[in-house]
């Protein structure tokens, strides 16, 4: 440690939200470059090279090739699958001297299917599967928590070629089973959840959460079977079957104003009635005009899964702009019953059997005792809320809980998106051309440390798991004065150099500090075992032990230090 280069903090570094951000930087594994963007220093980079190297053996024993991508695209390519646009101002975006368009790659789905359409052509060729662990770029409006929301981030990146979707199959369980393993090894608690393809594409995905409060996603999952799913794809058992028989006892609308009321919390405060009971509709423009997702008060509206049910549509949110241009649909007093409006979608929760308050249309003024299918038309029944905890499993009827998580891979079953956009095509027996089928898998190499150490530290610093710390073994030498001290020290290099020649990895502190600071740099770094070699250890043939995650203490003769460490 005197030669290593590294310097810990005793204090939180001040931009620092979360845990894995204030360790890692603490102790001295990253340092902020810009916005987003880190240097990665000895320690950290060790931890780095360990992730790496348990993703690469996962993917060679699970029949990927590696290879090594350009982190600089051309943009001619993203232009063609139509991703520029896709991804918008998240891609960095330059030109060369020539003013020639390139990319600092996000992902690489564009270069990979357009190298394989090159060499590839037969059915004889497929399947194949390419993997690289390069850099990826994307600028965040926002970069925040360290690693976990960075504008430059390590991944690994893995691309199948099938000639058929059965084919693809094989391969993602084989990929879902490799990352399954590679979590496992990395010490983290991880559950693979359905999910939203995003930018990327594809029908079925999976993303693997690593379970973390701070976590910037939320999934769900049941307590009674194996159904897990990201919020914006999760689904509930529906409370009420849609096309509900209307009460023909409900009085008929009332109008009732709430001036200044264009919150449900609020109207519902003022009429003295439960949340539940009023009507949210959220606006969206879908094809040009007014369409409406229509959810219970208490309940959130899931763009995705109002997207889903207007498709091939396309629909985006009402912004404040659109409300601006069109002072008719006044935000906040919406109803279903708008004359403007063109599709009502609504939740089935949304039922005849009970009159409902909505929006009156009119500024400062609601409805109430309003009916589905009586006072106002439903043109679509979709599951439109999102899930929340207490909510029943549509596949098995438990219960559903919600829990945070950290994204740290996620595979997709694409398709032929790309293969057809860029003409990644191969011959089959009877001379006729097909696009290839293809699949990608994504880990965040370097977003999974910082997901370890949110799952492992403490009040005291990072409880590093086997296989991940940067070192096995911390070594630590309280040598004192005198001859005695320089006993200890020699008696200190001689198992720092056994140790090494064991094959077990070692950071010898052998710093001029006191133990209290020894101590406390051990506990902030998190090597999983810490060996102690003082004067009176010495003395007795003895040093003390103790294992970094459970503060378990032992002693052990110095003469087997080396062989129960190194388990020879």
């Amino acid at each position: 440690m005197s030669q290593l280069f590294l310097r810990t903090l005793r204090d939180d570094p001040a931009d620092a939200e979360i845990d894995s951000h204030k360790l890692l930087v603490r102790t001295g594994a990253i340092r902020r470059i810009s916005s987003g963007i880190y240097s990665w220093l000895p320690l950290g980079n060790r931890v780095l090279r360990n992730v790496e190297r348990i993703v690469r053996e996962e993917m060679d024993a699970a029949g990927a090739q590696e290879v090594i991508l350009p982190i600089v695209q051309p943009l001619e390519l993203w232009e063609r699958t139509g991703r520029d646009v896709a991804y918008g101002p998240q891609m960095f975006k330059l030109k060369d001297r020539r003013e020639t368009g390139f990319a600092l790659a996000p992902t690489a789905e564009e270069v990979v299917t357009s190298i394989v359409a090159s060499e590839y052509s037969s059915y004889r060729d497929l399947p194949v599967n390419l993997y690289q662990i390069n850099w990826k770029y994307r600028d965040e409006l926002r970069p925040r928590f360290g690693l976990l929301r960075s504008r430059e981030f390590l991944m690994k990146d893995a691309y199948s070629f099938h000639v058929d979707v059965e084919d693809l199959r094989k391969t993602y369980a084989a990929m879902y089973e490799a990352y399954e393993r590679i979590f496992a090894r990395c010490g983290l608690t991880v559950r693979a959840v359905e999910a939203q393809a995003g930018e990327i594409g594809g029908d079925i995905n999976h993303e693997f959460m690593a379970v973390a409060p701070v976590g910037e996603d939320d999934f769900v999952w049941c307590r009674s079977c194996d159904y897990a799913a990201n919020v914006e794809a999760a689904v509930r058992s529906a409370l009420v079957a849609p096309g509900s028989a209307v009460d023909a006892s409900i009085a008929a609308p009332e109008a009732v104003p709430t001036p200044g009321m264009g919150s449900i919390s609020d109207v519902a405060a003022h009429l003295g009635v439960p949340e539940n009971t009023l009507l949210k509709s959220i606006a969206f423009d879908v094809g040009g005009k007014l369409a409406l997702a229509v959810v219970p008060g208490d309940r959130e509206v899931n763009e995705f899964a109002f997207k889903r049910a207007v498709a091939p549509l396309a629909a985006r949110l009402y912004t404040d702009e659109d409300f601006a241009r069109n002072p008719a649909i006044p935000k906040g007093f919406i109803g279903p019953d708008h004359s403007e409006v063109s599709i009502v979608v609504a939740d089935p929760s949304v039922h005849g059997g009970q009159g409902w308050v909505i929006g009156a249309n009119r500024v400062d003024e609601h409805t109430r005792n309003a009916v589905p299918m009586r006072d106002f038309r439903i043109d679509v029944v979709a599951d439109l809320v999102i899930v929340a905890s207490g909510d029943s499993c549509a596949r098995c009827g438990g219960e559903l809980s919600v829990d945070r998580g950290i994204e740290v891979g996620h595979v997709f079953q694409l398709g032929t998106k790309y293969s057809t956009a860029l003409d990644a095509t191969y011959t089959d027996d009877a001379g006729s051309q097909h696009p290839m089928v293809m699949g990608c898998y994504g880990v965040g190499v370097s977003r999974i440390v910082a997901a370890v150490v949110e799952e492992h530290s403490d009040e005291n610093g990072i409880t590093w798991p086997e296989g991940l710390a940067p070192y096995d073994v911390q070594l630590m030498v309280l040598a004192g004065k005198g001859d005695a001290g320089a006993g200890v020290k020699d008696a200190a290099e001689r198992l720092y150099r056994d140790l090494q020649a064991a094959g077990v990895s070692v950071l010898f502190d052998d710093r001029d500090a006191s133990p209290g600071v020894k101590f406390a740099d051990a506990d902030l770094l998190g090597m999983p075992v810490q060996i102690v070699l003082g004067a009176k250890g010495l003395a007795r043939g003895v040093a003390e032990r103790k294992i970094r995650a459970t503060g378990e203490r032992d002693e052990i003769a110095i003469d087997e230090v080396v062989t129960t460490l190194s388990g020879r």
